[in-house]
């Protein structure tokens, strides 16, 4: 008999790893209402006429197809078959698709709802997607994404409610971070003013480097992509920027002097830190202009979070867009959004031990099961116990205590209930706390005070 497996890129989680996932969205989740945002979900799949087309030809590639119900091929033909047109086939015997992001689905759920929501509408979702990628350590082909975005609104308070959210996200997880910022106005204005706008990805994309491989290499790099020797010179006063924010702000004043969109990129940069500035946050927020993540997507704010004591890439990021629900016939409206990486903040945890200890337990009380007739004693005790907010079971069967003791250990309860005739008679229950061994014979009010002392 063929063993069971799962399909390559996807994971089983066991009842530990739950706790921790949950941990994660849980602190995600409190924090996004905390601010007024609100939750809906969208379906796993979505018509293939709502995600074709909206990641680049890359991404048209990686998108998971389900075949049509019933008998599929039934709008399939000989010549079809024989002209062997994969693209072509695809379309005919498949109209849906699982989801590839939160993005594109939330802007055709604004679009279908724009006569129910009020605007700005502040939305959180967390939920699966799916890749067809090359599975590989850290990508999977199935994952969480955590998502909040702000849409109907140009103002600039969002992005600082954003930036908020992030800070107080990882100070409750206890990860030090670092807040980067920059402007695709910014981005747009430098390659304006050297003279190579067209050029703006080859220029972000080598700028990127500069921490990786240095300005020389950097400079090969961009006369390599085209980009003329005198623009490259222009370019180093920008790359070699130093000094405090408001330096590094005033400098860019005076290089993009020329540049009416530059030059509005870092007042809009100057608003988001400025206001950030009065916030006393826990982690710093800095002005970093090698950063240009999802380039072509973004039209004002990008933001990218960094761990700062694991070596691991972004672990949060977005930005502000323009038109995103253009693409679905409604022009006009502007959006900001950020995405937790649930999957890396898990790895960051992890690595630095800071999952609370408490989590190896979902259950706080087992009752030891001596008979039916202590059972029938116990079932309004438990009854009782669960209602005052105390996660206990009663072990299913009459086995050898060595038994009943042992599930104790094995799914981390930290103390068991014993019940016998003399406790019945005496309405007491003896309580064992499995860390310690300590035995002690209690009232059943007098349980729940010693647990909740014990597990906060």
């Amino acid at each position: 008999m063929q063993k069971p497996s799962i399909p390559k890129g996807t994971r089983d989680f066991s009842p530990e790893e739950m706790v921790r996932r949950n941990y994660i969205f849980d602190t995600i989740r409190e924090v996004y209402r905390l601010y007024g945002f609100r939750q809906i979900e969208t379906p796993a799949m979505e018509s293939l006429s709502t995600l074709m087309g909206k990641y680049g030809e890359e991404g048209d590639k990686l998108l998971f197809k389900i075949l049509n119900s019933g008998d599929f091929l039934t709008s399939m033909n000989d010549d079809d078959l024989a002209e062997g047109n994969s693209v072509k086939t695809a379309n005919k015997i498949s109209e849906k698709g699982l989801r590839y992001d939160l993005t594109v689905p939330f802007a055709r759920y604004v679009v279908m709802h724009r006569n129910e929501i009020t605007f700005p509408f502040k939305r959180f979702q967390i939920q699966p997607v799916w890749r067809a990628d090359r599975p590989q350590k850290g990508r999977y082909r199935e994952f969480f994404q955590c998502d909040a975005d702000i849409v109907g609104s140009d103002s600039l308070l969002n992005e600082v409610e954003l930036i908020q959210i992030m800070d107080e996200v990882f100070t409750r997880l206890g990860i030090r971070v670092q807040v980067k910022l920059n402007n695709r106005k910014i981005l747009s204005g430098i390659a304006e003013i050297i003279g190579e706008a067209d050029k703006i990805t080859d220029i972000t994309v080598a700028i990127d480097k500069l921490d990786k491989i240095g300005l020389k290499l950097v400079n090969e790099e961009l006369e390599a992509k085209g980009i003329a020797r005198t623009a490259v010179d222009r370019l180093q006063p920008i790359l070699m920027l130093s000094g405090t924010t408001e330096e590094k702000l005033s400098r860019l004043r005076e290089v993009l002097a020329a540049s009416e969109t530059g030059l509005k990129g870092v007042d809009e940069m100057a608003f988001i830190l400025g206001k950030t500035r009065m916030l006393a946050l826990n982690n710093e927020v800095t002005l970093d202009l090698t950063l240009a993540r999802g380039l072509n997507y973004y039209t004002g704010a990008i933001i990218e979070v960094k761990a700062l004591d694991v070596e691991i890439g972004s672990i949060t990021g977005g930005g502000r867009y323009d038109n995103l629900t253009g693409i679905f016939g409604l022009p006009g409206v502007s959006g900001v959004g950020i995405s937790f990486g649930a999957d890396r903040i898990h790895d960051v945890l992890n690595q630095l031990n800071l999952f609370p200890e408490s989590f190896a337990q979902d259950t706080d009380l087992l009752f030891v099961n001596f008979g039916e007739r202590e059972a029938d004693y116990l079932l309004p005790v438990i009854t009782q116990l669960r209602r005052a907010g105390i996660s206990c079971e009663l072990y299913p069967e009459a086995a050898r205590m060595k038994k009943q003791l042992s599930y104790a250990d094995s799914n981390h309860i930290p103390f068991v209930a014993m019940v016998g005739e003399n406790e019945m008679k005496e309405g007491t229950i003896t309580l064992k706390n499995m860390q310690t061994g300590e035995q002690k014979s209690v009232t059943p009010d007098e349980v729940a005070l010693i647990i909740r002392k014990e597990t906060v």
